[in-house]
């Protein structure tokens, strides 16, 4: 967690805080989706975190990509900016926060993948048609976006 809703944190307790994110959903040569499986949950999610204060959404999503996967993002794609009552979220805490996630599409990378110690259980690639369960419901927005998105690309090859 950074150190901007560390600091809201302590000053406000465990009560709803908006909550700027920036993802990255990381896509391979094969067309499959890079998870993580997050350590506080168990759930399976895309790389993100929370914006700090001043910094650039697109840098934010290029660092929490590589804090929490290893790789090293050459090129992000916007995919969309989520938001409302889907991406409300109550950690397992208590802390809660209304999400206002923008997610990018990442192919063009580099790196090795190596789990964040602490936040991250594992990494793989997932074909798209086998997403793993639980999904981490915050995620399952742009997750179905994504997945509209290809299902529309492979109808006009």
């Amino acid at each position: 967690m950074g150190e901007y809703i560390m600091d809201m944190r302590r000053r406000v307790g465990r009560i709803p805080l908006m909550q700027c994110g920036a993802s990255v959903i990381v896509e391979n040569e094969q067309g499959e989706i890079l998870l993580e499986k997050r350590s506080d949950n168990g759930e399976w999610a895309y790389a993100g975190g929370a914006v700090e204060l001043y910094e650039r959404v697109e840098e934010a999503a290029v660092r929490e990509l590589q804090e929490e996967t290893g790789l090293i993002a050459e090129k992000l794609e916007l995919l969309g900016v989520f938001s409302g009552e889907r991406l409300h979220y109550i950690y397992p805490n208590g802390d809660e926060v209304s999400n206002v996630d923008v997610v990018f599409v990442c192919r063009n990378y580099h790196g090795t993948l190596k789990c964040q110690p602490g936040e991250v259980e594992t990494l793989r690639f997932f074909p798209i048609d086998a997403l793993p369960e639980p999904i981490f419901s915050v995620n399952q927005p742009a997750l179905e976006t994504y997945l509209n998105m290809k299902k529309h690309e492979n109808r006009s090859e």
